[in-house]
């Protein structure tokens, strides 16, 4: 028998009334556990019960995301600004001036509610009932300009199918291939993030839609898929949570489908996040979880788990290590053909598993004492061969390129790259291209002397901080 949740305390504290407020929401949908909603958000099923406690502080997005899945019509993003907003320093300055009320407009006083010295509630002071209706009706905007946002926005989740048909499976394929194209051209911030984290949760309620036998397969695979696409999305913006459960998500979709392919595909992202984020030794394992029945496995996605593997090594400074993966992924790349690969692997090409390997190469020249040559080498070709619709591969290549030569090379032919990076990596929304410019900044700054070095570092300045 499931354990009766938690009574709440509203007035305790700010966070505590927010969570008194999702646990409402939340059980307006009946049936609907913490444990159920947490996935359809894109979070673990713990932190909806940690947030109803207030004890987990929620995201900003988080909040828009919930108020999409439980139809509240905006209630807990306006909550989340009176409640958490105010701890945001970032936002300060703003927040100051969205403070100060225009002329004629209602000024509402700082009331116990937003007091953490004491849990009693004064005389006339607002209910819960009365906190809500002040939400849902007037809230900010008695105090702030009209947001014309919310008046376009969805008040609610899309209406799901009552039963799976093909055009649910077409649609999945669709929207992949759409966030895959923008991820690749712009990078994985902006609405580029928030289409990715909006589709994800309408695929993760289409999986308990009546479905049919002979569509289930298809409907696990295109949710593995899209799950692939909108973690690698996160990735790029930093969103390593969300990126992490959307990737387990597919991992586990892949593995009920029985599609070793994407199932594969799988853990080569996990691999690179892990690696990217610091633990090349979880990398390394989640690129060998990924070579498990290679003989499943088409040459060109064994060659991208080899790749992966070849990245670990190489944040290890593992020598070897790395040189023996690199080698084992052009043997298995030289046998690629695309033709037998899915049309999502397609990416995958000589000028991608070029410069994934040399990101691997990359770590033994800078930090092994290597002959940088050979990550020069293939980052060029990388470069060379990224079109338009891969510019964030191009740029974050080029990016590279320009700082190993910086670091081991001729500054002035450094700078050129770099300046040809930062056409790419200008019009992108990437946190990966942007840390990879401030390393570049860094390794200009060791040409102090050069004056083509100081504008470099000049422009890449005014980028980051356009």
């Amino acid at each position: 028998m499931p354990q009766p949740e938690k009574e709440l305390n509203p007035d305790a504290s700010p966070p505590e009334w927010f969570g008194a407020e999702l646990r409402y929401w939340r059980k307006r949908q009946p049936g609907l556990t913490a444990a159920q909603l947490g996935p359809m958000v894109q979070v673990s099923p713990s932190v909806i019960s940690k947030i109803e406690k207030g004890v987990y502080r929620c995201s900003r997005d988080l909040a828009e995301r919930l108020d999409v899945v439980l139809g509240t019509g905006g209630v807990l993003f306006r909550a989340w600004g009176m409640v958490f907003g105010d701890a945001d320093k970032k936002r300060d300055d703003a927040d100051s001036a969205r403070r100060r009320p225009a002329e004629g407009a209602i000024q509402v006083p700082q009331g116990r509610m937003l007091d953490r010295e004491t849990s009693a509630q004064l005389p006339g002071s607002l209910s819960s009932v009365d906190r809500r209706a002040f939400l849902a009706a007037t809230s900010l905007g008695a105090i702030a300009p009209i947001d014309l946002a919310h008046l376009v926005a969805p008040t609610a989740p899309p209406e799901l199918p009552k039963r799976i048909r093909p055009t649910e499976l077409e649609q999945l394929r669709h929207i992949a291939d759409g966030i895959h194209r923008w991820d690749n051209a712009q990078g994985g911030g902006g609405l580029v993030g928030d289409f990715a984290s909006r589709s994800m949760e309408w695929a993760v309620r289409l999986l308990s839609i009546d479905c049919p036998a002979r569509l289930r397969s298809e409907l696990l695979a295109g949710v593995a898929r899209l799950g692939i696409v909108a973690g690698a999305t996160h990735f790029d913006a930093y969103a390593h949570d969300e990126a992490r459960i959307a990737f387990k998500i597919a991992s586990e979709c892949a593995e009920e489908a029985g599609d070793w392919w994407l199932r594969a595909q799988t853990f080569s992202f996990l691999a690179r996040q892990a690696i990217w984020i610091g633990d090349p030794d979880e990398g390394l394992t989640y690129a060998e979880k990924g070579l498990v029945r290679s003989d499943r496995l088409t040459p060109t996605i064994q060659a991208t788990l080899h790749s992966a593997r070849a990245r670990a090594f190489g944040k290890m400074h593992d020598v070897q290590g790395t040189l023996a993966a690199v080698g084992a992924a052009d043997d298995v790349f030289a046998h690629s053909n695309p033709t037998e690969d899915p049309a999502w692997m397609h990416y995958y090409d000589e000028a991608q598993h070029h410069g994934d390997t040399a990101h691997a190469l990359w770590d033994l020249a800078i930090h092994a004492d290597q002959d940088p040559g050979r990550a020069a080498e293939r980052f060029a070709t990388a470069v060379a061969g990224h079109g338009d619709n891969y510019a964030r591969s191009r740029g974050i290549s080029a990016t590279k390129l320009a700082s190993l030569v910086m670091a081991k090379g001729d500054p002035t032919q450094a700078i050129a790259i770099g300046h040809q990076a930062l056409n790419d990596v200008g019009r992108l929304t990437s946190r990966r291209a942007v840390d990879d410019l401030k390393e570049l900044r860094r390794f200009a700054g060791h040409h102090r002397k050069l004056d083509e070095a100081a504008h470099l570092r000049q422009r890449i300045t005014t980028t980051l901080q356009a």
